[in-house]
């Protein structure tokens, strides 16, 4: 922690010092979403980039002093457990998936790797960490099912207790995951911003620590790790593009924040544009967006979705999401529910990636991207994959034909495969 200088408020610019204030800005209620601002040239001088070529920490902790954790309480709570797993997933370098868009250079970053298979991990591993610095024994968080099994799963691993509010609607895989972690689940008989609110009030009331991203300013830093990874496993050379699922904005958010980071220490030498992808159905961002709007000017929508975990009717994190597509001179995709559908196979059988409906928008915006010419054929693109489809075995089972059911004879056998090569 010797390298946070402290919090800045993203609507006035005040800055707090660690310790401060528990979450947001007090001027601002619950919009008052804070970053965490780092000593940059002091990281310059203790950390350089060299380092990491002998680190064989291949976690989120070999980028300890840019994270807001005391190093001696990570590493001892991490010791020996998934905690010590979180972070490095593979850049897959997907160059038949290019050359199906007509693109040069196209990587998938599959964050369905980690522990509880979704890019929620990073964020929930900070909030453990947190929680045991502050000495908290319950930690809360109102989830669709990704960033609640993250959370269960990562307490179970320390012997902490964890209150996850889910929608009931929420996939049963993701309840599944929930329930045998042994997290205390309780279902909402509403949407994912009834059981937001109510998961302020109740951490509010029975004095847990609150997990929530766009409203925790801490987990936007376990979630930026992904784009220091995607930079590092590039050597450093930044992509031209990065597509991000959208749905509250905590990703896109993130992502902008780890890059920030770089650039700030001189080692990516430009700032990728950031393109967000939202679902037709739940695409308050991207309305904002194209309209000008400020983010305090947002109204709520009736969001619906077959990609749940992008799902949101006022988008917690909407300051930072729309900061970072304005300031990467990027942009906001919106692509159709039978579009997010059909990209799952697609992404599958491109590169082998199993995602979940909204890791799979990810790819059905670059490919809208590709055919609308919002990228290049000689741009650099990653596309963030952050969720496994072993989430979402339902909609998953939509996207494809079901298989023949044969005798067990190899006439059977022979007739079916003509289905195959037909």
């Amino acid at each position: 922690m010797r390298h946070v200088l402290g919090l800045e408020c993203t609507i006035c610019g005040r800055q707090y010092q660690v310790g401060e204030t528990s979450y947001v800005c007090p001027d601002h209620g619950n919009d008052g979403i804070l970053d965490v601002v780092y000593d940059y040239s002091r990281i310059r001088g203790e950390f350089p980039c060299a380092s990491l070529a002998m680190n064989r920490e291949l976690s989120i902790w070999r980028y300890m002093p840019l994270l807001p954790v005391m190093p001696e309480t990570a590493r001892d709570l991490a010791r020996g457990t998934i905690l010590e797993t979180v972070g490095w997933t593979p850049l897959i370098d997907a160059s038949r998936l290019a050359a199906h868009l007509g693109l040069k250079q196209v990587w998938v970053k599959d964050d369905g790797r980690l522990p509880t298979a979704s890019l929620k991990d990073r964020a929930s591993v900070i909030a453990v960490v947190k929680a045991r610095e502050l000495g908290f024994d319950t930690v809360t968080a109102a989830s669709t099912g990704n960033a609640g099994a993250a959370l269960a799963g990562l307490c179970a691993a320390v012997g902490q207790r964890s209150v996850i509010f889910v929608p009931r609607t929420a996939p049963q895989a993701k309840i599944a995951q929930l329930l045998v972690f042994g997290a205390s689940v309780l279902l909402i008989d509403g949407t994912y911003d009834d059981a937001f609110d109510v998961c302020l009030q109740a951490g509010a009331e029975f004095g847990w620590y609150n997990r929530n991203t766009g409203y925790n300013p801490y987990m936007s830093e376990g979630k930026k790790t992904a784009a220091y990874e995607i930079c590092e496993q590039l050597q450093w050379q930044a992509p031209d593009a990065i597509f991000v699922p959208v749905g509250d904005g905590c990703i896109l958010g993130g992502i902008h924040k780890g890059l920030r980071d770089l650039l700030s220490l001189g080692w990516i030498d430009r700032m990728p544009r950031l393109i967000g992808v939202q679902a037709q159905g739940s695409a308050a961002l991207a309305d904002a967006w194209e309209r000008g709007l400020d983010a305090l000017d947002m109204r709520p929508i009736e969001a619906r979705t077959v990609a749940d975990s992008i799902c949101a009717g006022l988008p917690r994190d909407r300051i930072k999401a729309l900061r970072a597509v304005r300031d990467t001179n990027g942009a906001f995709v919106r692509v159709s529910d039978d579009e997010i559908v059909a990209a799952i196979p697609a992404l599958a059988r491109a590169c082998g990636v199993f995602a979940e409906p909204a890791a799979a928008a990810a790819h059905a915006g670059l490919c809208k991207a590709a055919v609308d010419g919002l990228v290049k054929y000689d741009e650099s693109v990653v596309v963030l994959a952050t969720g496994s489809g072993l989430k979402d075995i339902r909609i998953a089972i939509q996207s494809v034909k079901q298989p023949p059911v044969v005798s067990p004879d190899l006439a059977s056998v022979r007739r079916a495969m003509q289905i195959f090569y037909s």
